[in-house]
């Protein structure tokens, strides 16, 4: 009886991995929605549209972005999470859908049980920029400022990747700082630019214009290495503040129970897309840095970027909003 049931069960296996592996092999058969949980214009819009542009031709299926903003993300990941795990509804998100569960109060879903993990499309380095009529030129000069008085600085909202970055460098240099919030980087940029603000941690893509113009100093840049449009800033780390490196990713994820097989052809193409000498030009110009990983690399690497990020709200003292 044990031998037929084991039997049983070994053939109803290799069925479902015959079912599985044909669904990836016909998918897509039709549009695919991708969900963007922020508003267009955003990095996180900006970049993964790039990217569809080169997957459709790839899968010869349209690739149908609709951006769902609003409370931190939750929204628009709230619908992924809730969809049809078919492989046609997906999610273009960043850091922040794993700093959302330690500072956004009743997260509708689970960022690790109910999503699937695809493809990390790069990360986005942040530049620390203040206004030239503050006379400041060095990031310790900025240091040395915020230990006198705490420092002013734009923040989207609480909790979000731009905050945490701050306070991942104010934790690390020692200074004092007290965020203010904005809407977004245009009105958080125009701020800094004018002084009303010491500074913001902003994207490199909205900043860099400012930055050639001369009308904000660049004083650091937030990621692990260089950012290569902006060659001469160095990194926090590289001006001496140990552990104040921050990822701001942005990847693509798909519903927790999505077969297996769809995931890894979907994160193959989207690999394949990333290579492609037009898409890697485009997204060069916006500061993006690769972060080559497969689907399995790209799963712990969030679940792991989830205990960094609750570890470093806590240490920040950022609260549950």
């Amino acid at each position: 009886m044990h031998k037929q049931m084991t039997l049983f069960f070994a053939v109803a296996l290799a069925g479902l991995t015959t079912v599985s592996t044909a669904q990836a092999e016909e998918w897509p058969t039709r549009p695919i929605r991708a969900i963007v949980p922020l508003s267009a214009g955003s990095a996180v819009d900006i970049i993964p549209r790039i990217v569809f542009e080169q997957l459709s031709k790839q899968l010869k299926q349209s690739i149908i972005v609709e951006n769902r903003p609003g409370a931190s993300g939750t929204i628009g990941a709230r619908v992924v999470t809730a969809a049809e795990p078919d492989g046609y509804t997906i999610l273009a998100h960043s850091s922040a859908l794993v700093i959302a569960p330690s500072t956004v109060a009743n997260v509708p879903y689970d960022a690790i049980k109910d999503l699937a993990p695809v493809a990390a499309l790069g990360n986005l380095p942040l530049v620390l920029v203040v206004s030239p009529s503050k006379n400041i030129k060095t990031i310790q000069e900025f240091v040395a400022l915020g230990k006198q008085r705490p420092i002013t600085y734009g923040s989207i909202g609480v909790g979000s990747p731009i905050q945490l970055a701050m306070e991942r460098l104010r934790l690390s240099a020692g200074f004092k700082a007290q965020p203010v919030s904005f809407r977004g980087a245009p009105e958080a940029l125009v701020e800094a630019m004018t002084g009303r603000i010491d500074t913001y941690y902003s994207p490199v893509l909205p900043a860099l214009p400012l930055i050639r113009e001369h009308k904000l100093v660049p004083l650091v840049v937030s990621s692990p290495i260089r950012s290569p449009v902006l060659p001469d800033v160095p990194t926090s780390e590289e001006a001496g503040y140990s552990n104040s490196a921050y990822r701001f990713w942005i990847g693509i994820f798909a519903p927790a129970k999505t077969p297996s097989a769809i995931i890894d052809k979907l994160s193959k193409e989207i690999e394949m897309a990333l290579q492609v000498p037009e898409v890697q030009q485009k997204l060069a110009k916006l500061g993006v840095q690769s972060m080559s990983m497969n689907s399995k690399q790209f799963a712990e690497f969030v679940k792991q970027d989830l205990i960094v990020n609750t570890e470093l709200a806590k240490a920040a003292g950022i609260s549950v909003h």
